[in-house]
C-alpha cells in the first residue's frame, strides 16, 4: 500500500489496447464508486494505438454483461500527454503498463509540475497486492472471468480507503 491519497476527482484505468481489462474495470469502478456515494470522473484508454476506434473485445463485453456491467459503448483510445494533465490518478493493470506510463510522464515532466500520480491498479488491494491484473485476450473463459473476479476486488479496495481516508 505504497500509494496514500484521499479520494481523487478523476480516475484513470489503463492496459495495453483498451478492450478487455481496463474498459471492463472502468465500468465496475464506476458502478462501485457510485455506491460508495463517490463522485469520481472515471475513464480508461490503453499504451497501445492497437485498438483505438473498437468496441471492446466481445468476450469482454459478454462476460461484462452477466455480471451487470455494460461496456459494450465504450470505445478504445491510446493514453495522450493530456491524459496527465487531466486525471488525478493513473492505475495500470500490470507492471508494463506502468513502466509504459512512467516513461510517459517523465518525458513531461520538467515542463509540467501537477501530473497524475500513477500506481499499479492493485495496489491497496490486500488480497491482490502488486499482482498484475492478467490480459486474457489470448486466454478462455476462465480467464475473462477472473478479471472481473480481480478488478472487482480492487476496486473496491481503491475506494476502501479513500472513505478511510
Amino acid at each position: 500500500m505504497l500509494l496514500k491519497t484521499c479520494t481523487p476527482s478523476s480516475v484513470l484505468l489503463v492496459c495495453l489496447g483498451n478492450i478487455c481489462r481496463s474498459p471492463t474495470a472502468e465500468e465496475i469502478f464506476r458502478q462501485q464508486a457510485a455506491i460508495a456515494g463517490l463522485s469520481i470522473k472515471v475513464d480508461s484508454a490503453g499504451t497501445s494505438d492497437g485498438h483505438v476506434g473498437s468496441a471492446p473485445d466481445e468476450r469482454s463485453q459478454r462476460h461484462a454483461k452477466s455480471h451487470g456491467y455494460k461496456i459494450n459503448k465504450l470505445v478504445a483510445r491510446q493514453v495522450s500527454d493530456d491524459d496527465f494533465r487531466n486525471f488525478d490518478l493513473i492505475l495500470a493493470m500490470d507492471a508494463q503498463n506502468l513502466a509504459d506510463l512512467q516513461a510517459m510522464k517523465e518525458r513531461l515532466e520538467g515542463s509540467e509540475d501537477d501530473l497524475a500520480k500513477l500506481a499499479l491498479f492493485s495496489e491497496e488491494d490486500p488480497t491482490y497486492s502488486g499482482d498484475d491484473v492478467p490480459d486474457p485476450y489470448k486466454g478462455d473463459n476462465d480467464d475473462f472471468e477472473e478479471v472481473i473476479e480481480r478488478i472487482e476486488s480492487s476496486a473496491q479496495a481503491w475506494i476502501e480507503s479513500w472513505k478511510a481516508c
